[in-house]
Parts: C-alpha cells; sequence; structure tokens
C-alpha cells in the first residue's frame, strides 16, 4: 500500500520536535518582547485635547431662509447672499438641553451639505452661551446606516466562514480595542511612534491570527512569517521616510495635531501608520502561503521538499500579483481628490508624485509591496520545512514496504 493511500485527504503529517523547537524558539521571545512593550509603553495620564464643543444629538425640525441677513453684495456668480442663507429650527436630543428647541445657522454655499426636515444630526454646542447662539449643526447622524452595514458584513463572514468567521470577527474586534486603548492613547501621550506600532502590530498578529486560525505549527508559521515580512516594510519605510525628507505635515490632519500641546513625532507618526497598514496585507499572505504548503502535502505525502517549494511559490506568485495590485488601487484611490486637485491646477506628472502628500503614498504602497513579496518566499519556505522534517522520497523511484513507506 502506497503513502499517497494511506494519507490522502488527511492534513499533513504533524512536523517534528525540532520544527516546533525553533518554532517555540522564535514565539516565545515574541510573546515576551510584546508584553514587556506593553508595560513600558502604556499611557500614563490623560491624553491632550482641543479645546471644542460638547458633540450631541439633535433632529431638524424645519428649514427656513434667515430671518435677519444685512444686506450684502451678490456673489461672484451672482447669487444673493440672503437667499442661500438658511437656518433651521432643530430639537436637541440629549444633553442637558434635552427636548429644548432652538434656531441654529446651517451651513450654506458650494459645496455645503443640504438639510431637510426629519434629518438626524449631530449638534456642537458650547454650554456656558446663551441658548440662541448656543449650538450649531456640524454633521448628519450616521450611525444607524453604519451599524447596518456592520451587521450586514458581520451576518456574511458567519454564513460563509462558520465558526472561523465567528472567530475572525473577534480578531477584528481585538484590533479596534488594541489600536484604541493602546496605540492611540501612546501616540498621544508622545511615546515614540515606531515603537508603539511594532508592539500593537506584534500583539494584534499574535493574538488575531491564533484566534482566527487556532493555535498550530502551521499558524505559528505564517505569524513568523508575518514578523520577518513586517520587519522588512518597517525598516524598509523607515529608510525612504528618511531619505525623501517627508515632514509628517502633508496631511490637514496631521497638520491639526501638530498644534496639540504635546511632543509628537509626525514623521514617526507617518511610519506608524506604514507598518500597521502593511499588516493586514501581510496576514493575508502569510496565512495563504502556510495553509497552500500544508494541503499540498497533504495531497501528496511523497512530494519533496523542492517539489512544495516550486508549488507553493507559483501560488505565492499569483497571490502577489492580485495583492500589489489592490494595495496601490487602494492607495491611489485614498489620494484621488488630491491627484484631481493638482490635474486642475495644471501641474506636471513628475511635480505631483514628488509632492509629499502624493509621494508619502507612493512610499507606502511601493514599501507595502516590497512586503508582501518578500513574505511569500519567506513564508513558504518555513512551511516547506514544517511539514516536510527531512526530505521525501518521490513515488515511483523504487518499490518499499508498508513499514518503511510509513516511517517516510
Amino acid at each position: 500500500m502506497s503513502a499517497v493511500h494511506l494519507h490522502g485527504g488527511e492534513p499533513a503529517p504533524p512536523a517534528g520536535p525540532q520544527v516546533r523547537r525553533l518554532v517555540l524558539a522564535v514565539l516565545i521571545p515574541l510573546v515576551l518582547a510584546t508584553i514587556a512593550g506593553l508595560i513600558a509603553l502604556w499611557p500614563d495620564g490623560d491624553p491632550p485635547s482641543i479645546e471644542a464643543g460638547v458633540r450631541t444629538d439633535g433632529t431638524i425640525l424645519s428649514v427656513e431662509p434667515c430671518e435677519d441677513v444685512v444686506d450684502t453684495p451678490p456673489t461672484p456668480e451672482g447669487e444673493d447672499t440672503a437667499a442661500q442663507c438658511l437656518q433651521a429650527q432643530v430639537r436637541v436630543d440629549a444633553g442637558p438641553d434635552e427636548g429644548v428647541e432652538t434656531v441654529v445657522p446651517l451651513p450654506f454655499g458650494v459645496g455645503a451639505p443640504e438639510f431637510h426636515e426629519g434629518d438626524a444630526v449631530v449638534l456642537s454646542a458650547l454650554p456656558d452661551a446663551p441658548l440662541e447662539s448656543r449650538y450649531e449643526v456640524l454633521d448628519f447622524q450616521r450611525d444607524v446606516p453604519l451599524l447596518w452595514l456592520a451587521g450586514l458584513f458581520s451576518v456574511a463572514v458567519v454564513v460563509l466562514s462558520g465558526w472561523k468567521g465567528l472567530a475572525a470577527l473577534g480578531g477584528l474586534g481585538v484590533s479596534l480595542v488594541v489600536l484604541l486603548v493602546f496605540v492611540l492613547p501612546a501616540l498621544l501621550t508622545g511615546e515614540s511612534p515606531l515603537p508603539v506600532a511594532v508592539v500593537g502590530a506584534s500583539l494584534i498578529m499574535i493574538v488575531t491570527l491564533y484566534l482566527a486560525h487556532g493555535v498550530s505549527i502551521r499558524t505559528s508559521v505564517a505569524l513568523i512569517g508575518t514578523l520577518v515580512s513586517l520587519a522588512l516594510t518597517g525598516l524598509l519605510g523607515s529608510l525612504f521616510t528618511s531619505v525623501a525628507h517627508f515632514t509628517g505635515l502633508a496631511g490637514e490632519a496631521s497638520s491639526y495635531i501638530g498644534t496639540v500641546n504635546t511632543e509628537i513625532d509626525l514623521r514617526g507618526l507617518l511610519l506608524a501608520g506604514l507598518v500597521i497598514g502593511a499588516l493586514g496585507v501581510l496576514d493575508d499572505v502569510t496565512v495563504t502561503q502556510s495553509a497552500a504548503v500544508w494541503e499540498l502535502a497533504a495531497a501528496d505525502p511523497t512530494s519533496s521538499r523542492r517539489s512544495l517549494l516550486g508549488a507553493g511559490l507559483r501560488i505565492g506568485r499569483e497571490h502577489v500579483a492580485a495583492t500589489v495590485n489592490t494595495l496601490v488601487l487602494a492607495y491611489v484611490g485614498a489620494s484621488l481628490p488630491l491627484l484631481m486637485l493638482f490635474s486642475v491646477v495644471g501641474q506636471s506628472v513628475t511635480d505631483v508624485i514628488t509632492t509629499e502628500a502624493v509621494a508619502q503614498e507612493i512610499v507606502r504602497a511601493l514599501v507595502g509591496g516590497l512586503g508582501i513579496i518578500a513574505a511569500v518566499p519567506v513564508t513558504t519556505a518555513l512551511a516547506v520545512l514544517a511539514v516536510r522534517g527531512r526530505s521525501a522520497r518521490p513515488a515511483g523511484r523504487r518499490r518499499k514496504p508498508v513499514s518503511s513507506t510509513l516511517e517516510a
């Protein structure tokens, strides 16, 4: 009886003691270093804040033109300012003034949002101001559509993937908690962004991979592959954010953060975002490569290391081709309004792509792509070593007794 008949359709043979010891030798220091980093970088004290109005909920009861508008000349487009000015009767739905109705001005002009009767809105309140000037409309309330979309997404994941999908949603929840409870407060209290990002990414990586895919050598191989590729991504990102002289002030949000009364390294913040952004794509590639090698080994238990490596790399090349294109298009899509603005201004292509706001997205995409490319051979090679403690002899070379085949 051949080994194919004995093992066909079953999982690949478990890794040997040497492989297990090697995996533990990498994972245990990683876990201990992550715990130590959490303790050392845990935010101490209250994060800084910027004075702003208190946010509360409201409902628009009616919309009408402003009553008292000083006569002003028409706009360059010939529109009457008085005709543009709008105000709304609003009911306050939360806070100390809950149930109170008041009149608030509405934003108007080119590009201003249109508000209608019955719209749920976000109000900004100045608690010490008189009621007639206490509130202003900031934005629409979007919690209901977002909750519906999140529910639809969760149901789709669970229906398709069952318990694994539920575990993946749990991993997503853990990622959000790590970002909100550790990463953001640590950055706002002035901790160095790169160590915070590395510790946060390591914690997310360890918890989510084992939660979604189970505690196994296969998952551990994917974790080590992710760690190696993420380290390379961080090194390349650090190098090119430095040689490209990025300031981290290109975006409006980054410029505003620079006014916060604390020491925040904006260039380091840019690098931290690169590391955390690359993590989501890298673990997809490494988990896929590790699973692919395990399935290939299970389908053909007599395959050699060389053939497994070749097959795994062929799968990886297809994955890289699709993922890199997806990654680049995602960054281009995020920068599309900015690219349109530069096109309207009439700048050349070279001028546009070397502008910091665009160049930093290019660096993110290309450095992330290099991390993905590195993840394929690294993870594939590790997975091959894990499933093949020593090279297997291809079937058909010579006949062997059943006992010898079982030992191979």
